[in-house]
């Protein structure tokens, strides 16, 4: 049992408790000052062992406090937002629908918990930039961090004569790893050795050209060979022109990038690098190292995805089909493995944006955070309640959790200050952990559910190539329900970085007008990516204003490239049933025919990777995206067939007489295939063997 309290925030907020207890099917008394005079409410829900939903999420950490100094508090406290999300805005008086959607879908019951990745920092921090900066920075850090500078440049003022921290300098060759295992790879290539260096500035003081500065390294470009440096450090013998240059290695748990351009050049840096090329001398950079302070130690985080490979359609036979998850990855979290037909993962370097799992058009990438199964159940929970309370039209706002949610709580604080219009009654905000982690499926399945739109908010944090996938993946799903005949944009993706921006935005979605299936779905959301497309393809078919006219029973349409959805084309002059392509087809959709030589294909199983058309010797496949929204698509259809060559001597039938005629043509004019050779190549497999062995075997008895 759920107990839900209920606040209108000192009366801000026209909420109608008979409205929301009705489509939650409890009791909800108002209350106007829950975390104040009122917290005696608070404290006797959460005394009962029932589940409590707390509808305000500004005093979380209050009402956190407040349950750990009650006697026998017992309850699960979940927490939800009504306020900015609905109850400040210009309509919501006629936001109670949404209102009660939001309370409904908090009670649902917790994901399940999901397996993590562990990260392990010892503390080992490398700053590399200008010697004087990296100093200051590790004068901030250096009582908790084992600090090592990686001079590069003295910098404006130069290093300090005092050796405090390790030393290092040389040209960085490469820079790779993540928190608690970066691994810095340099040539030392300076005549001064800084491990023997005494920063005596007997060399400075004796170099004519003042070619070497305060970080102790000589500049070769105004280096002119006189040596006078060499022969001021007689004693120390820390300069050596006939050095040769050194190949080196190192581990570190933290990088600091004080360089002007990123070592690491990523929209997503892995974990535990941090770039800075303004130095530490402003708020950013004292907060970045506030962080470095903190990273000592182990931490988790998720797992963000699961990989199941007999899905993949990244790769057969060293061929590259779909790459889609390779190139959408901004944290360079995943590789191609061709040898292996597969992609591989780093879950240390993986940031759960879930732009993998959006692209990916067999599900063989799967996202867990939460999992789809879970989102797909809240996304429903919204849909009924809304509708059940009377709700119209409703439209999901998916946003994320930090940028997204930040910007939809700053649009209704300024609704209630009477500067925006806020967040409109049909319109239910969803937050994610990242705004492009869910795709197609889910979003075509919350329109079977009753959703009108689907608006994906990003807040200009994305990496670029996860709003072109967003984009791309509404141009298709759009092109679905408009070559079914439902009318109207029901896919949006809204760019905004302002409050205004939001505003205008949202308030233009009301404009618009939206056809969906008359009867909401039922179905459950599965763990398996097509099959959560094909129940809501079969919901949305079923209720299709462009099927109702027998006529149009067998509609087909073109759907844009990069559709995860569609049917091949073969060109039956170019091709020899090789069948190359059955077995690339890491799906099913391809088939041969034990009895005769036949390609057969099911559409329903396509996911259009392109492995059929890049293996295809002939060049005789080509993809065709499209829907065919008819029973067709599920069953086996016959692209070509052959007569098959029978053997020349047993008259078995092997091969097709297409293909066996094009290898003759081809091996005609070969040197070793002439004559009793070429006729073996008439033969099959068996007669081959048999007739080779007694060509080879022949005995010629010579006359007496």
């Amino acid at each position: 049992m759920t107990t839900t309290l209920i606040c209108d925030c000192n009366q801000t907020m026209p909420l109608e408790p008979k409205t929301l207890g009705a489509a939650l099917a409890e009791s909800l008394p108002l209350h106007s000052a829950l975390c104040r005079r009122e917290a005696a409410s608070f404290q006797r829900a959460i005394q009962s062992g029932d589940e409590v939903v707390v509808a305000c999420t500004q005093e979380k950490r209050l009402f956190g406090e407040l349950a750990t100094q009650t006697p026998a508090a017992t309850s699960p406290i979940r927490f939800v937002n009504i306020r900015e999300t609905g109850g400040w805005s210009r309509d919501a008086k006629s936001a109670m629908p949404k209102i009660a959607a939001l309370l409904a879908a908090a009670s649902l019951p917790e994901p399940e918990p999901v397996s993590t990745v562990s990260y392990n920092s010892q503390g080992r921090l490398l700053i590399i930039g200008p010697l004087d900066e990296a100093e200051r920075a590790a004068a901030l850090v250096g009582d908790t961090l084992d600090v090592t500078l990686m001079a590069q440049g003295p910098g404006v003022l130069g290093g300090t004569q005092e050796r405090r921290w390790p030393v290092i300098a040389g040209r960085i060759d490469s820079l790779a790893g993540w928190l608690g295992a970066f691994t810095l790879r340099w040539t030392r290539d300076n005549a001064i050795d800084l491990d023997l260096c005494t920063r005596c500035n007997a060399c400075i003081a004796a170099c004519p050209e003042q070619a070497i500065g305060l970080d102790y390294q000589i500049d070769n470009a105004r280096c002119t060979s006189h040596r006078d440096c060499e022969r001021a450090c007689s004693v120390a013998g820390a300069i050596n022109f006939a050095r040769e240059p050194q190949v080196l290695d190192a581990a570190f748990d933290l990088v600091l990038d004080l360089g002007a351009s990123p070592r690491i050049d990523w929209h997503a840096p892995p974990q535990g690098y941090f770039h800075l090329p303004g130095g530490v001398a402003h708020a950013e950079g004292l907060q970045t190292l506030l962080r470095l302070r903190e990273l000592v130690g182990e931490f988790e985080k998720p797992k963000f995805f699961d990989y199941k490979q007999s899905l993949c359609a990244h790769s057969r036979n060293e061929v590259v089909g779909c790459n889609a998850c390779v190139e959408v990855c901004s944290a360079h979290a995943i590789a191609s493995d061709k040898q292996r037909q597969r992609i591989v993962v780093n879950p240390n370097l993986c940031v759960g944006c879930g732009a993998c799992t959006t692209v990916c058009p067999t599900g063989a990438l799967g996202y867990t955070y939460p999992r789809a199964p879970d989102q797909g159940l809240k996304l429903r929970k919204l849909l009924t309640t809304y509708a059940a309370a009377g709700g119209r039209d409703a439209a999901l706002l998916l946003h994320s959790q930090e940028g997204g949610q930040t910007l939809v709580e700053q649009l209704g604080r300024q609704a209630q200050l009477g500067k925006a219009q806020g967040v409109p009654a049909r319109v239910i905000p969803v937050g994610l952990f990242h705004a492009a982690s869910t795709g197609i499926d889910l979003w075509l399945s919350a329109i079977a559910f009753g959703a009108s739109q689907v608006v994906v908010l990003c807040t200009r944090e994305e990496a670029p190539q996860y709003l072109a996938a967003l984009k791309k993946q509404m141009e298709i799903a759009q092109a679905l329900l408009l070559g079914l005949g439902y009318t109207g944009t029901h896919f949006r993706v809204i760019v905004a970085d302002s409050t205004a921006v939001l505003d205008a935005a949202l308030a233009g979605l009301r404009t618009t007008t939206q056809q969906v299936p008359a009867t909401p779905a039922r179905f459950a959301i599965g763990a398996v990516k097509r099959d959560r497309l094909e129940m809501a393809l079969d919901h949305l078919m079923g209720a299709a204003p462009a099927l109702q006219a027998p006529a149009d029973a067998s509609l087909a349409f073109d759907l844009p490239p990069g559709s995860p959805l569609g049917a091949i084309a073969v060109d039956k002059e170019k091709c020899t049933l090789c069948l190359a392509c059955v077995s690339a087809c890491p799906s099913g959709a391809l088939l041969d025919s034990q009895t005769a030589p036949q390609l057969r294909f099911i559409e329903k199983n396509c996911v259009q990777c392109g492995l059929c058309e890049t293996t295809c010797p002939e060049d005789a496949v080509s993809l065709v995206p499209r829907l065919l929204a008819s029973p067709e698509r599920k069953q086996q259809v016959l692209l070509n067939e052959a007569k098959p060559w029978a053997c020349i001597r047993c008259s078995k039938p092997f091969g097709t007489q297409k293909a066996i005629e094009a290898m003759l043509g081809k091996l005609a004019g070969h040197a070793m295939f002439q004559g009793e050779a070429l006729e073996r190549l008439k033969m099959c497999s068996d007669c081959r063997v048999i007739d080779l062995y007694s060509a080879t075997n022949e005995v010629k008895i010579a006359p007496l």
